[in-house]
């Protein structure tokens, strides 16, 4: 059985240079930041990541330059998603041989699928894979995957050995977590849902790959550990302090030029996404770019953000030591 994927995992932009090339020198010491700042893994190729717009062999060098970068510190998750089932095996293939943790996997997109077309997809690739695989449910982007496809697969492919789910909806998480924990003790539930994290948590989650990681690891990491050690108010009040972040990144029309304009914020320019903006859309990016200045710079200058470290290290040494008294 192996061991569950817990914690907060940056679904991480892809930093683009001028010329609109991977910037791989930007890409390494962005991963070091977020590794510096507590992330409990790195989530390539995500959504956030922009992994449509870029090609196979892009993708392939992405997932090849985080994991050498990341060099075991924390695991990778790696987005693993083709157009078809033959090119999705053959990528999930090479990141496994790339030591990558695990693949996630979206739902076919383009082309909604039924219930039977999406479990029929995921079995064909859980049965002919070499690494272990996440579902990803998007509803929004892609085929959503039911809860009784996910109880099926996870009953019958050894290989699934998770989901992250990006629906938000938290009845959904909580009826999977009751029929497939019985089952399955090594099966992980992670929520893509920023605004309801702690929720997600407290019914269940194993964790999250959240958007609002890479722009403010040590918020999602205190809200993470504040969970564990059952600070459900203390969590809650982290969850109010991110959720007007969240909201305003996420409301940006293209996504996910928020989450850069929140990365600019703490100092990292990422460069362009890869899709052209009007003129009137680069102004509602300026704009909304002061908005996220304003939320950050509190953020940064706030008690919460100077002690977090300390915080921490604090319910770290709290949920140790319960673990030793049982």
């Amino acid at each position: 059985m192996s061991k569950p994927i817990t914690g907060i995992l940056t679904p991480n932009i892809t930093p683009v240079d001028r010329a609109g090339r991977v910037d791989e020198d930007t890409l390494r010491r962005y991963v070091d930041w977020l590794i510096d700042k507590g992330v409990d893994g790195l989530y390539p190729n995500g959504s956030t990541g922009e992994f449509v717009r870029f090609t196979a062999e892009e993708r392939r060098r992405i997932v090849e330059i985080v994991v050498d970068q990341t060099a075991g510190r924390v695991p990778v998750l790696a987005g693993a998603a083709e157009a078809n089932a033959k090119e999705t095996i053959a990528a999930c293939d090479a990141y496994g041989a790339m030591g990558v943790r695990a693949v996630a996997i979206v739902a076919p997109y383009y082309y909604r699928l039924s219930d039977q077309g999406v479990y029929a997809y995921f079995r064909e690739i859980a049965d002919s894979v070499s690494v272990d695989v996440t579902l990803y449910n998007i509803p929004l982007f892609a085929s959503p995957i039911s809860v009784d496809t996910v109880v099926r697969l996870a009953s019958e492919c050894p290989r699934v050995v998770g989901i992250k789910d990006s629906s938000g909806d938290l009845p959904n998480m909580m009826r999977m977590i009751s029929q497939i924990r019985p089952l399955r003790e090594d099966f992980c539930f992670l929520t893509g849902w920023d605004a309801a994290l702690v929720p997600m948590l407290v019914v269940g989650a194993n964790g999250g790959t959240n958007a609002t990681s890479g722009v403010v690891p040590e918020l999602t990491r205190s809200i993470h550990r504040s969970v564990i050690a059952g600070d459900i108010n203390g969590a809650m009040k982290l969850q109010y302090q991110l959720l007007p972040l969240f909201d305003a990144m996420i409301s940006i029309g293209e996504f996910p030029e928020g989450f850069r304009a929140g990365a600019r914020s703490r100092g990292w320019d990422l460069g362009p996404g890869r899709v052209p903006l009007s003129d009137r859309q680069k102004d509602a990016v300026a704009e909304a770019q002061r908005q996220i200045d304003d939320l950050l710079r509190e953020f940064v200058d706030s008690p919460t953000a100077k002690v977090s470290n300390q915080v921490i290290e604090k319910i770290v040494h709290q949920v140790m030591s319960q673990l030793k008294g049982h």
